[in-house]
């Protein structure tokens, strides 16, 4: 990823969303600090459908004895 000026991506806008579409997002600074970032709509996509971690625990299929109970005992040492 790449970082541009915000003065620059005003310039070349088209080619900054160009880039975007064929992979290549920009960060666009202003006054040195990361501002935004330009990318893809299908990319954009991709990051706004995935579930949260709450959710894909929420959705486990498995039923309660499906998944091992924690031992409290140590585990044991293992010798390279």
């Amino acid at each position: 990823m790449r970082e541009i000026q915000l003065r620059d991506a005003k310039a070349t806008f088209s080619a900054v969303v160009d880039q975007a579409v064929h992979g290549t997002p920009s960060v666009i600074t202003r006054r040195g600090r990361k501002e935004v970032v330009v990318l893809s709509y299908e990319e954009y996509e991709k990051l706004a459908h995935v579930p949260s971690f709450g959710r894909l625990l929420a959705a486990y299929p498995g039923e309660d004895n499906t998944i091992a109970e924690r031992s409290d005992k140590p585990g044991r040492d293992v010798a390279f």
